[in-house]
C-alpha cells in the first residue's frame, strides 16, 4: 500500500530537542528526550523530526553551523554528566534562573561552555584506562572531521569568535607549519573539544537507541548550504568557490518574488560542483553518512538547488543581479544511491519548483512536502497543496519551522480569500485552525504526516521558532513540562488511529 518500505503510512511531531523543557536553559538529551519519545509512542507517532544538530554560531540558526559533522554541545545533559561522576551535585546546586519558555542563549551559551570544560577536567583529572581507551577510539574513528573542526574551534576561540578569514593568514589559508604549531600550542584545547563531540554524539546515540526501541524513527535535516566561516569551508577552500583570500565570490540565494522584490541574498558560498565531481563527491557522501549516522532519514533543504541554484556576485547587495546556474543533478544522486543502496531523502520542494526539479525528485522516487498553509486562496481545486491534490509519496506538513504557527498565521496572515476558501472547503466555520489543519493532514493520502508541536498544542505567533530576516529572536520555543499532559495527545491519537497511521514500523 505503501510506496517504499523507507515511508510506510506514518505520522509524526517536529519538535527541536533545544526546546525541550529542563532546568537548564534550553532542551537536551537527558530526561526530557526520553519522555519525548514515550510522548510520541503514547500517542501513536511514528517520526521524530528534527532540525540541523550541529553547533550554531551568529543568529543562534541550525541552518548556519560551525560544521555539517559536529553535534550541537549545548544539548549535552548535565544530568548524565553528573550520573557519570564528571560533574556534582555543587556543580548544579546554583543554576542561574533561566527563562522556562524561551531559550535565552546570549545567557546560555556561556554557563554551559563553562561547566563542559569543568566536566572535560573531572574526565582528564580522573577517568580510567578503559574510559580513556574508549574516547580515544571514538577519536580515531571520528578523526576525517573532528581534528578540522576541534583546531578550528580552538583557533576562533583564540581570534576572539572571528571568521576565519580574519585570523592571521597562515592559519586562515592553513599554509606551512602553521597548523602543526596551533595543533601544538592547543594541545589539550583540542582534546577537550574533542571529548565534548564524544560526549554529544554517545548521548544522542542513546536516544535514538531508545526511540528506535519504541519504533519510532528519527528525520533529521541537511541544509544544501553550509555557512562560510565553518570549519567545512575553512578545510576544503577548493571545493568552494572563493578567491584567494577565502573570500566568497559568488554566493547563494533565490530571485525576486512575490514575498521579495530584491530577492534573498542568503550569502553562503557555492560549490564548485565540477570539482566535486572528480572525486565522486566525497564530502557530500561522507556529510549524507555522518547524518544518517544520527537520523534514520534526511530532509534536504533547498533540494532544486541540486537541479539548478540562483547565483549572486559576493560583491551584489541584494539578490537581484543573480542567474540560475545548472547543479549536478541526476549525476549526484546516482553517485550517492551506489554508495548508499538506497536514498532515504526527503525533498523539500518549496517555493518555485519547476519541471525539471519535479522530474530530479521524482525520477529517484523521492518524497517532496505539502505544506497545508499554502494551499488556500486557489478556487479552481488544483493547487496541489490541497489534501484532495496530494500523492501518496509526499510528507504533510500542517507547517515548517519557517512558517507562523498555524494560530498565528490564520490570525495574522491568513487573508478574506483563504478564509473563505477554508470554510468551503469544510463546509462550515472553521472551529480550531490547528486542528483542522491537523485533521486534513492525518487523512491525506501521503505517507508521512508532520505536524509542529507548537500548531498540536495550538499556540499562537508568539511560539514560532523562526521568522525568516529577522535578525535576532528566533529558534528560541521551548516546551513547559505540563505540555505533555495536554489533552491534544488524546485528540492526535484518535486522528492517528481512525486515519490509519497507527501501525508500528517493522523491525
Amino acid at each position: 500500500m505503501t510506496t517504499s518500505p523507507l515511508f510506510p503510512r506514518s505520522s509524526g511531531i517536529l519538535l527541536h530537542p533545544t526546546s525541550l523543557p529542563g532546568r537548564y536553559g534550553i532542551g537536551d538529551l537527558g530526561e526530557w528526550a526520553y519522555r519525548f519519545v514515550d510522548y510520541l509512542a503514547s500517542a501513536y507517532q511514528r517520526v521524530w523530526q528534527v532540525l540541523p544538530l550541529g553547533p550554531t554560531s551568529y543568529g543562534d540558526s541550525p541552518y548556519q553551523c560551525l560544521s555539517a559533522f559536529a553535534g550541537n554541545p549545548l544539548l549535552i545533559s548535565f544530568d548524565i554528566l553528573r550520573s557519570e561522576g564528571w560533574l556534582t551535585d555543587a556543580d548544579l546546586a546554583d543554576v542561574p534562573n533561566f527563562p522556562n519558555e524561551r531559550v535565552e542563549y546570549g545567557w546560555v551559551i556561556p554557563w554551559h561552555f563553562e561547566l563542559l570544560n569543568k566536566a572535560y577536567a573531572a574526565f582528564a583529572e580522573r577517568a580510567s584506562a578503559e574510559a580513556v581507551a574508549a574516547f580515544d577510539a571514538w577519536c580515531a574513528d571520528n578523526k576525517d572531521w573532528l581534528d578540522d573542526f576541534c583546531l578550528y574551534m580552538a583557533l576562533k576561540n583564540e581570534n576572539n569568535g572571528r571568521p576565519w578569514v580574519e585570523w592571521p593568514e597562515a592559519e586562515a589559508l592553513r599554509t606551512g607549519t602553521a597548523l602543526d604549531a596551533a595543533a601544538a600550542r592547543h594541545a589539550e584545547t583540542l582534546r577537550g573539544l574533542k571529548w565534548i563531540q564524544y560526549k554529544f554524539y554517545e548521548q544522542w546515540g542513546r536516544v535514538k537507541a531508545y526511540a528506535a526501541s519504541k519504533h519510532i524513527r528519527l528525520v533529521g535535516d541537511v541544509p544544501i548550504f553550509v555557512a562560510h566561516d565553518s570549519a567545512d569551508v575553512w578545510a576544503n577552500r577548493d571545493q568552494f568557490y572563493l578567491d584567494e583570500k577565502g573570500n566568497p565570490t559568488v554566493v547563494a540565494g533565490v530571485p525576486p518574488d512575490y514575498f521579495s522584490a530584491t530577492g534573498q541574498r542568503w550569502g553562503n558560498p557555492l560549490y564548485r560542483w565540477d570539482e566535486m565531481a572528480k572525486d565522486g563527491y566525497s564530502w557530500w557522501i561522507r556529510r549524507i553518512k555522518a547524518t544518517l549516522a544520527t537520523v534514520d532519514l534526511v530532509r534536504i533543504d533547498h533540494f532544486r538547488g541540486f537541479e539548478s541554484y540562483w547565483e549572486v556576485p559576493a560583491s551584489e547587495p541584494t539578490a537581484i543581479k543573480g542567474q540560475w546556474v545548472p547543479g549536478p543533478g541526476k549525476h549526484f544522486f546516482d553517485v550517492v544511491q551506489a554508495q548508499l543502496g538506497y536514498l532515504p531523502i526527503i525533498a523539500e520542494d518549496l517555493g518555485v519548483i519547476t519541471p525539471e526539479v519535479e522530474a530530479l525528485r521524482d525520477g529517484f522516487n523521492l518524497p517532496g512536502m505539502k505544506v497545508l498553509q499554502f494551499a488556500w486562496g486557489d478556487f479552481t481545486g488544483k493547487e496541489p497543496f490541497l489534501p484532495h491534490n496530494h500523492v501518496q509519496n509526499c510528507v504533510v506538513y500542517s507547517g515548517t519551522h519557517d512558517n507562523n504557527t498555524s494560530v498565528g498565521w490564520f490570525q495574522e496572515e491568513s487573508t478574506p480569500a483563504m478564509r473563505d476558501h477554508l470554510h468551503q472547503y469544510l463546509d462550515r466555520e472553521v472551529r480550531e485552525i490547528n486542528w483542522e489543519l491537523i485533521q486534513m493532514g492525518e487523512a491525506s493520502p501521503g505517507h508521512t504526516f508532520i505536524v509542529p508541536m507548537q500548531d498540536l498544542l495550538g499556540l499562537d505567533s508568539a511560539s514560532r521558532q523562526n521568522l525568516p530576516g529577522r535578525e535576532g529572536g528566533n529558534w528560541g520555543y521551548r516546551c513547559l513540562p505540563h505540555d505533555f499532559s495536554h489533552p491534544a495527545k488524546d485528540k492526535l491519537s484518535h486522528f492517528t488511529y481512525i486515519y490509519g497511521r497507527a501501525l508500528p514500523l517493522e523491525d
